[in-house]
């Protein structure tokens, strides 16, 4: 099992590395202190992005405090209150009050490759249980992705098993890990799906397309490529984290809803539909939107 499961591994680093997102094993980061966080690339990230606003130190560790203080006890809560701060922003308020307020961004979402991607492998986290999560994508020092891996060859270790100990036991045992997740990955090499840390099993889904434009969706141990080809180029990903995942203003249950590959096309084709149809330049109609039925809808 250790076997086939340091393959998968292996091959997502090297599908990765294709899109310049390195890998390093966690005995090699030295975490500071215990938030989980690479306090060094969040740091770095800050200081060049708000450079020009004179950021001081002690401000940049305020923005930092901001996701890393807030409780693991209720984790629904938390997690939306940090996925929030990183899709949205905050403002920050000065150390010199007659300074206008910095609006902090914890991404670079329109240059992505001024952020920092490193996907950690094989970290210790001791929490209520010592738990060693597969993988573990961070930007700017940020854990948002969280990956497990099971054995395509064990009936005892399936893909659902994977989903599990995401969902349930790095819910419960390493719940500061998983305060700041954004998407989880399950895979055993020949099914790979993502989907929410709330979300039932049924709703993790494969990313079956690359671009969104080719004809046939790819299944089985394709999946996987187009997985990481697809979902997990940094602008591609950025995009999904900032504008695709959804928390209910108010919900009696912890609902956290991640798009699907086919919403995630249509969305942006729309998007870029009505801009092209925008006035002055274009003829105000907003554009049209092919659904599933083929039925064009007019959005004006």
């Amino acid at each position: 099992m250790k076997f086939i499961e340091s393959k998968l591994e292996e091959a997502i680093k090297h599908l990765l590395s294709n899109k310049d997102i390195p890998s390093c094993l966690g005995c090699s980061i030295n975490f500071s202190d215990e938030s989980l966080l690479i306090k060094d690339d969040l740091i770095n990230f800050l200081q060049k992005r708000y450079k020009k606003e004179n950021i001081t130190n002690h401000e940049v560790l305020l923005a930092i405090k901001n996701i890393s203080l807030l409780s693991a006890f209720d984790l629904y809560e938390s997690n939306k209150t940090i996925n929030g701060f990183i899709s949205n922003g905050f403002l920050l308020k000065r150390d010199i009050h007659t300074q206008k307020d910095i609006y902090i961004q914890y991404i670079d979402f329109e240059n992505p490759d001024n952020n920092e991607f490193k996907f950690v492998t094989q970290l210790e986290i001791q929490g209520n249980e010592l738990r060693i999560p597969d993988g573990i994508l961070y930007i700017n020092g940020i854990p948002l992705v969280v990956f497990e891996f099971k054995s395509a060859i064990r009936e005892d270790a399936t893909i659902y098993d994977a989903y599990q100990q995401l969902t349930v036991r790095y819910k419960r045992d390493i719940p500061e890990l998983m305060k700041y997740n954004a998407l989880c990955v399950i895979s055993d090499g020949v099914n790979t799906k993502m989907g929410s840390l709330f979300a039932p099993y049924e709703f993790f889904y494969a990313w079956r397309k690359v671009t969104g434009d080719e004809t046939l969706e790819k299944n089985g141990i394709d999946s996987l490529h187009t997985m990481i080809e697809g979902l997990f180029d940094p602008k591609r990903l950025t995009d999904v984290i900032r504008n695709f995942i959804y928390f209910p203003d108010t919900t009696k249950r912890d609902d956290k809803i991640v798009c699907r590959y086919p919403q995630y096309y249509a969305a942006n084709k729309l998007f870029e539909n009505i801009k092209k149809h925008r006035k002055p330049l274009g003829d105000g109609k907003g554009g049209t939107y092919f659904g599933a039925t083929g039925c064009g809808k007019s959005f004006t």
